[in-house]
């Protein structure tokens, strides 16, 4: 029997898939499209990505591919300095087409034993208390222990399951196209830079020699959504907001996107759970749903992993919803927000500029960066010290640095004491014995994604942690 099967072989699946791995976890990804996407969706990874892709010893296949950005102009295009001092070692945005990200996951993913099955469509599942039936189109019938639907925002899984998807439908919609032109790009860029003064809806990037990709709003919500828009279209809506169509031609890619917001009531039904899109949708504004993707399949991972392994603690695998159903939630509102802080409407525009008014305040230009980027996300674990619940930057220790002893996905006690113990948990934590001037405790215990379960110095307090997260000790 597979332990895991990923329906879905998207950045969240595949970050999920090469989670289950690293503990041994015998994982099936089913991916319904038969090719790689050719187009590209998403642009970049915001910083708590990046620290994800650190913490795994990937990151420095990501930076040879990609370019980094000031992080700034990602909420609602306000454009402010970047703030002084940003919590994480990763003070940038790295620009780098999603193609790219699945294929360095894809590699990292089949690097670690996962199996990678293209043109599965999964059509339906049933569960009872010993695992997970799948049937796929051609027929086949599948048997997992757990089955987790990354299957974006019409998930089948999800359909099937049940599960409430609560929200409210488009009212908005924007064209998508990448496309040739047949304007020098100086001609081009100024004339969008002075279309963009007052319609921030409307903009046109350069992705290659004279192809550029636009986003143009609609003037109505098209009643076949699924439906792409044609190459008229796309200029005609061009023309509308710029004036010319800019001789565009040559369509690589051409899509429809909408301002729906969902989330779904539940991210698990017994052994079947949900990640990613099928568990939210929200507009594109702020570049943020890869990224809450790849972070939800960064929790669940070894939460999972766990619990097929037999040493999960009561409730490890429901902290997954616990943790990560609050985040997703506060994406939806900071995109709602930025919907509306873009539109060219007088009441709108009069929140822009408070809000614009608000950010030149350091602290408060500081709390929506760490919004966006999620490096501010801090998990309920309680009353504690205040590391409690948040994820731990990459310090520097006296030898090397704190994420490269991350790379494998296990728990991790770093300890500047040198007088405490993790015994009878040495199969699931590494104890770390080192100092760090950044880091204000004398000893941490880190989960295997980077949150910090436990801060002090007192071994009774740390042995009642240690079961709470990572089981009994072993005999």
């Amino acid at each position: 029997m597979i332990d895991v099967i990923v329906v879905g072989g998207g950045p969240t699946g595949l970050m999920l898939a090469s989670e289950l791995r690293l503990h041994g976890v015998r994982t099936l990804v089913l991916e319904k499209s038969a090719e790689p996407a050719g187009h590209v969706r998403a642009l970049g990874l915001h910083a708590r990505s990046i620290e994800v892709m650190d913490q795994r010893g990937l990151l420095d296949r990501f930076l040879s591919l990609g370019r980094q950005y000031p992080v700034v102009g990602f909420f609602a295009g306000i454009r402010k300095l970047q703030p002084d001092r940003l919590d994480t070692a990763h003070p940038y945005v790295l620009g780098i087409p999603q193609t790219t990200t699945e294929r360095l996951l894809t590699d990292h993913a089949t690097e670690l034993g996962a199996e990678i099955r293209r043109g599965c469509e999964l059509v339906g599942l049933s569960q009872d208390e010993h695992g997970v039936s799948a049937e796929l189109a051609d027929g086949t019938r599948l048997r997992s222990r757990y089955l987790v639907g990354c299957d974006g925002g019409r998930s089948t899984v999800r359909k099937v399951l049940g599960v409430g998807f609560p929200g409210e439908p488009a009212r908005r919609e924007w064209l998508l196209g990448e496309v040739e032109v047949a304007v020098p790009r100086e001609t081009l860029d100024a004339v969008v830079a002075e279309v963009r003064k007052t319609h921030r809806g409307f903009g046109a990037m350069p992705l290659a020699n004279r192809v550029y990709r636009f986003i143009a709003p609609t003037e109505k919500v098209a009643e076949y959504r699924m439906v792409p828009p044609t190459l008229e279209e796309l200029k005609e809506r061009v023309r509308v907001f710029a004036g010319t169509d800019f001789g565009v031609h040559s369509p690589r890619w051409l899509s429809r996107f909408g301002d729906a917001t969902r989330l779904a009531e539940r991210y698990r039904v017994g052994r079947v759970l949900l990640a990613g899109d099928a568990a939210h949708i929200h507009p594109p504004h702020g570049g943020q749903g890869l990224n809450l993707g790849i972070q939800d399949a960064f929790n669940l991972g070894w939460k999972l992993a766990a619990e097929v392994g037999g040493w999960a603690p009561e409730g490890l695998l429901d902290s997954y919803q616990t943790e990560r159903h609050p985040v997703a939630a506060a994406v939806l509102d900071t995109t709602r927000a930025q919907v509306e802080l873009q539109s060219p409407e007088p009441g709108p525009q009069a929140v822009r500029r408070l809000v614009s008014e608000l950010m030149d305040f350091e602290e408060a230009n500081r709390y929506l960066i760490e919004k966006i980027t999620a490096i501010g996300v801090r998990y309920d674990f309680g009353e504690g010290h205040e590391l409690l619940g948040k994820r731990l930057r990459n310090v520097g220790l006296k030898r090397g640095r704190l994420y490269e002893l991350m790379h494998g996905g296990r728990g991790l006690l770093l300890d500047q004491t040198g007088r405490l113990s993790v015994a009878g948990w040495a199969d699931r934590i590494d104890h770390v014995v080192d100092v760090s001037e950044e880091l204000d405790s004398p000893a941490v215990l880190l989960r295997p994604d980077g949150h910090v379960a436990w801060a002090g110095d007192d071994q009774q307090e740390l042995l009642s942690q240690l079961p709470k997260w990572f089981g009994a000790a072993a005999g």
